[in-house]
């Protein structure tokens, strides 16, 4: 049983914060558009990834990402 990585959680507070692109999110939180890319297909991104969101939105990381049981 393998579990799966979900990020609804970011792109509703990108909703939230008026945030209308990944290329947008990318630039203010200075992540590679690439890794928005891999978060769109919920693939697993490093920490220092999670970090930049959590500081960015002032969140913690459940807020951001969630993990979806199979």
């Amino acid at each position: 049983m393998s579990d799966k990585v979900s990020y609804k959680r970011l792109w509703k507070l990108l909703i939230d914060n008026d945030i209308k692109t990944g290329a947008e999110l990318s630039q203010k939180a200075e992540i590679a558009p690439s890794t928005i890319s891999k978060m769109r297909q919920d693939k697993y991104v490093s920490m220092e990834v999670l970090v930049k969101l959590c500081r960015y939105f002032n969140c913690t990381f459940d807020d951001i990402v969630e993990i979806e049981k199979n």
